[in-house]
């Protein structure tokens, strides 16, 4: 068994994060199911370093993106911009450091259109305003500008691979010791392009460590993804890159989870280069609970999810394949009919409605039906009680 360590709440677990970094200038990889709380732990983390005025983490999650916003130009439909939030010091540096020139080459990496910042000053030199216009990419010889009448809306995904070009623009300066970002201690990335591909995942991964091998000074880090092949590649990026010399990052991996029965979280210690054996851990947690009867009505929609990762594992078009003995199986058509129901429900983890009684005797005779049908480690189900359906 892994080490594992329960923590109460988010900030304790964040809390225990910064003491990690503390202890050794490290790079910390998580692992988690979306919903889980990545987003809410890198926001606990960041909290943790306000004292009044000042901040000490530098962070991407998806509060980031909400810096960003849109003015479409309704009145005139002729020049969509992309507003910047002036007042966050993230935007410190677009006064003096020519960002649009350190962001385009990056960009140029992920997407094919152009854009131009532009932005106002007050009389000490702070910014004042600040948007982004975007042009499609090869409507002008090299060095015109672009008139107005040309801008574009962008899509949201473009949107946010150019919000994630700003970000590691931001953190490249903060590594090489800018003046106007002096003021970072710890990097926390959340899941940095949401729906990444799989070339995509292995780009981004490796240019967010070669950013990290360029750099003039360390800064403790913490990376947490839903995404089993960036986390692969973050492993091994991370192992050949960065925790020899002259870097020498300490490291450590993570799987984040649920405490089911405690409410809180477990941070799981992860060796290996992938966490693809969390759907059994998940598989082993609900017959658990399905032994003890503390189930709630969200753990179908985790049963779903494993049931059909099993199915397309087994090369099946729809999860009740691993349901149903055959297409006339009566009863297995009534449990693919409990789990398409009960997994569509509206019921949150963070507020668990118990099952009735016979509800939990049917989510047992399915679970128990779909651990006899397919050859899990029979240590699952051992102790496991008969249905009474």
């Amino acid at each position: 068994m892994r080490p594992s360590t329960l923590f109460s709440d988010l900030p304790a677990l964040a809390k225990h994060l910064r003491d990690e970094l503390d202890a050794n200038e490290r790079f910390v990889l998580i692992y988690a199911y979306n919903s889980t709380g990545k987003t809410r732990l890198s926001t606990a983390f960041k909290n943790l370093g306000k004292n009044g005025d000042e901040r000490d983490t530098l962070y991407f999650n998806a509060f980031t993106e909400d810096l960003f916003s849109w003015d479409n130009d309704l009145e005139n439909d002729r020049r969509p911009a992309l507003r910047l939030n002036e007042k966050s010091r993230f935007f410190r540096g677009l006064a003096t450091m020519e960002m649009d020139n350190r962001i385009r080459p990056l960009l140029d990496r992920y997407a094919n259109f152009d854009f131009r910042i532009d932005s106002e000053t007050d009389k000490d030199g702070r910014l004042t305003k600040a948007e982004v216009v975007f042009f499609p990419k090869g409507g002008k010889p090299a060095n015109d500008e672009y008139d107005d009448e040309e801008s574009i809306k962008i899509s949201r995904g473009e949107e946010s691979i150019f919000i994630w070009c700003f970000f590691l623009v931001v953190l490249q300066l903060a590594l090489d010791e800018a003046e106007e970002y002096k003021w970072v201690k710890y990097v926390y990335i959340d899941d940095p392009i949401s729906s990444l591909d799989e070339h995509n995942a292995i780009v981004v991964a490796n240019h967010l460590v070669q950013i990290y091998r360029e750099a003039k000074r360390k800064l403790s880090t913490v990376v947490s993804t839903h995404h089993t092949l960036f986390f692969n590649v973050l492993h091994y990026e991370i192992r050949n890159h960065l925790t020899k010399p002259p870097l020498r990052y300490g490291t450590s991996q993570h799987v984040l989870k649920r405490a089911a029965a405690s409410g809180g979280y477990v941070l799981q210690e992860q060796k290996g280069d992938t966490p693809q054996f969390y759907h059994v851990s998940a598989l082993a947690e609900l017959c658990e609970l399905a032994r003890n009867g503390n189930v709630s009505t969200y753990h179908f929609n985790v049963l779903r999810s494993i049931v059909e990762k099993t199915s397309l594992f087994l090369g099946y078009r729809h999860f009740s394949s691993c349901i149903k003995k055959d297409a006339n199986d009566a009863e297995g058509i009534l449990h693919q009919r409990f789990v398409d129901i009960l997994s569509h429900g509206k019921y949150s983890m963070y507020e668990p409605r118990e099952m009735g009684e016979q509800t939990l005797e049917y989510f047992r005779a399915i679970l128990k039906g779909f651990l006899d049908r397919h050859p899990f480690n029979p240590e699952l189900v051992k102790d496991f009680p008969e249905p009474k359906t």
